[in-house]
């Protein structure tokens, strides 16, 4: 139709699976624009593969005008030269179910006669402070402006909070509680990593498995283990069955909300009973464990930078030195300089921690 190459959803039988549209119901809200002759379609539903170009834009030869190919065609064409075909999973919107991964499928299976993925995940909105994120509206922010404010894996942690399908409201005050969240998990592993450096453990910064089954062979391992005490034993049973529940959400339509509950559940047991006095096997396997079902949403604690790591060891040592002198003035100055640096300390019974704040 002038220069314009539509594609005619009628022919295609299963046009509307995806997103549970009807055709009819489609087409009867589309005749009185026909009647008045304002469209060349033939169903409301149709949809462009082929468009003439606009003066100034590139435009490819064809046999039926100088043009460029519809939307909907870009991912049917990258699946097949990219990625070999069908897709496993294909994500997006949920305001792209319908027309274009609807289109996409009517193209993709029409010229291919197989399904075109296996998986459709479609997220919902983000909305900030309750209201629609626009523009206009003056409540828009890109990620550049949130990680001025907030480290990325906090970002992540928040957007995971929730599932991906729910509607996510963002303010900078949700951020903070998140923030305050993903300090308590990480107090917990610093708490283990404490314990471990004074039984003079070396640990490796990625102390994580891959998968559940390398996690399944590490418990039978350590449940096989002498040093291992009876009641660490069942602690740690009690702790693996929150990892069983933590993969049984990831599995439930990749529930990353009721699996992030899981790991607090491990945190609460870790925090309960950990001490000094625990088996080094049994503090290992606790950080193993928080560490890798953190890694698998893509969150880390590991400390990047080594040298002021040094730095505040030695602030630590000098300040430790100076308590044993009784020069209490320059133990608590350096105390105040931690401090402003963002380190707080904790004296216990064990020695000193530290942690960021």
């Amino acid at each position: 139709a002038d220069g314009t190459v539509y594609y005619d959803t009628s022919k295609f039988e299963q046009y509307g699976k995806l997103s549970h549209k009807n055709i009819e119901d489609l087409q009867a809200g589309f005749r009185e624009l026909k009647v008045t002759g304002e469209n060349n379609k033939k169903n409301y539903a149709d949809f462009v593969l082929w468009k003439p170009k606009k003066e100034g834009e590139p435009f490819y030869k064809s046999p039926w005008c100088d043009g460029r190919p519809g939307w909907h065609t870009e991912c049917c064409v990258m699946a097949p030269k990219y990625c070999g075909g069908r897709l496993d999973i294909h994500a997006g919107g949920e305001d792209l179910i319908f027309p274009h991964h609807e289109n996409e499928i009517a193209q993709y299976e029409a010229v291919h006669n197989e399904q075109f993925s296996t998986y459709w995940m479609h997220n919902a909105f983000l909305n900030i402070n309750n209201q629609k994120m626009s523009k206009s509206l003056g409540n828009f922010f890109t990620v550049r402006d949130i990680l001025d404010k907030f480290e990325g894996k906090i970002l992540r942690f928040f957007m995971l909070s929730t599932h991906y399908r729910s509607m996510l409201n963002f303010s900078f005050e949700l951020m903070e509680s998140a923030k305050i969240s993903l300090t308590r998990i990480e107090n917990c592993i610093d708490n283990i990593k404490f314990y471990l450096k004074n039984k003079n453990v070396v640990i490796d910064e990625k102390n994580y498995f891959i998968n559940k089954d390398e996690l399944d062979l590490y418990l039978k391992d350590v449940l096989n283990e002498s040093e291992i005490s009876d009641s660490e034993k069942n602690d740690l049973n009690v702790l693996y069955s929150h990892v069983e529940k933590y993969f049984e959400k990831l599995d439930d339509d990749f529930n990353t909300s009721d699996a992030i509950a899981q790991i607090f559940e491990i945190v609460k047991i870790i925090n309960q009973n950990s001490k000094q006095e625990n088996s080094i096997i049994y503090l290992n396997f606790c950080l193993q464990i928080i560490e890798t079902l953190l890694n698998i949403l893509g969150i880390d604690f590991v400390k990047n930078d080594i040298d002021l790591n040094k730095d505040i060891e030695k602030l630590i040592e000098e300040r430790s030195i100076a308590k044993k002198n009784k020069d209490f003035k320059k133990a608590d100055e350096i105390r105040e300089k931690l401090k402003n640096m963002g380190i707080e300390l904790e004296d216990t019974r064990e020695g000193v921690k530290w942690k960021m704040i």
